[in-house]
């Protein structure tokens, strides 16, 4: 009898698999991709919430199709807004009292401490495995690149500088250096124009390109990025008496002699889109190839700024795509994008903004002076 049952149930079992179609593999896994995508969806907005302590309204905002041209008479993209997708990363940051801290990208708040003072603002760079920090440090009269641990630990200092950046193959350390400072009595002594200094860290040579030859205005540093194959460096410099006249210059290290580009060999500047009078604030690299810049606009003596534009450009300097529009009153600094290239931060000030593929940035926290994707 236990056999005869054993029978029919085994031949039920084939005859109805046998009615059965599968939906191919392919569909299952976009269905189950859809369905992650609206839960994180969810939870992102309702941390956000969370996080905000209902302040302020969430809401999401999921991309805008196509591009969209700069518009001057558009209003600063300031509203907080909760937006979901690939996994935000971790931010390492420098608060305005000076401590380097690992942040939680959708709390805004500090997972962590690395450094507790004496960091400098500018920049931080992390390695590309996420296990190292590099930061500038702010010793009496002199800076430093130092270097620390993501999960903790002892600082260890590698060289004079400041606005570390990091190649992405994790080989060389571009960083700015004032050869003034931290000279003898050099406190209150201007210190001579910038260098732009490529470090290897391996064997510890160091590739040193002053500003020009000969220059009436000092160009200090403001940022540095590598380009994604690690062979081209892009400089945010500018006048420090003026606003105008702010460049940035793309450059082989490897043959250029100065870093601006009217005297560089093996650099140029990046050419402006559109509104005549305006100039690059800072700019960085995307993962694929393309600029993350702040186009800023201005008019009048002294020079008064009309408008503040986040952008993603081409190296040639072709429009892509509106990221947002910035504060006049504020500074932009410390633009980043994250290694997957869908998200991307900068300051507006002292607040902390972030942006997922081109969708309208919204603000995460505050009271910064530096930031970049971990």
């Amino acid at each position: 009898m236990r056999d005869d049952i054993t029978g029919r149930l085994r031949a039920g079992a084939e005859d109805f698999a046998a009615t059965v179609r599968p939906a191919p593999p392919e569909a299952i896994r976009a269905r189950g991709n859809r369905r992650r995508r609206r839960q994180a969806l969810a939870a992102a907005v309702l941390a956000l919430a969370v996080g905000a302590g209902g302040a302020s309204t969430a809401y999401a905002s999921l991309g805008r199709p196509g591009s969209v041209s700069p518009a001057a008479g558009r209003t600063p993209s300031a509203t907080p807004t909760g937006t979901a997708g690939p996994g935000r990363p971790d931010i390492v940051a420098v608060t305005a009292r000076g401590a380097l801290v690992v942040l939680d990208p959708l709390s805004g708040e500090a997972r962590r401490i690395l450094v507790h003072r004496g960091v400098a603002g500018g920049s931080v760079a992390v390695s590309p495995d996420g296990r190292t920090v590099y930061f500038a440090a702010r010793h009496g009269c002199l800076g430093e690149i130092e270097s620390v641990p993501v999960t903790g630990g002892r600082p260890r200092m590698i060289t004079p500088g400041a606005r570390p950046a990091l190649s992405p193959d994790g080989k060389q350390l571009a960083f700015a250096r004032q050869p003034g400072a931290g000279a003898a009595g050099a406190c209150d002594h201007p210190p001579a124009d910038d260098q732009v200094v490529v470090r290897d860290l391996a064997g510890g040579g160091e590739t040193v390109l002053p500003s020009a030859a000969r220059q009436d205005l000092r160009y200090p540093v403001s940022l540095l990025s590598w380009s994604p194959d690690s062979r081209r460096l892009l400089v945010s410099a500018g006048p420090a008496q003026d606003n105008e006249g702010w460049q940035l210059v793309g450059l082989d290290p490897a043959t250029a002699r100065y870093y601006l580009a009217a005297t560089a060999s093996g650099g140029s500047a990046v050419p402006l889109p559109g509104l005549a009078g305006s100039y690059y604030r800072d700019g960085v690299y995307l993962p694929d190839g393309n600029l993350f810049v702040n186009q800023v606009c201005c008019a009048g003596l002294p020079a008064r700024v009309t408008s503040s534009l986040l952008l993603e450009v081409s190296p040639s300097g072709q429009f892509i795509r509106q990221v947002g529009i910035g504060f006049k009153d504020r500074d932009h600094t410390s633009l980043s994008a994250d290694p997957s290239g869908h998200w991307l931060l900068y300051l507006s000030g002292p607040d902390l903004f972030l942006s997922l593929d081109g969708a309208a940035p919204f603000k995460l926290t505050g009271a910064l002076i530096a930031a970049a994707w971990a």
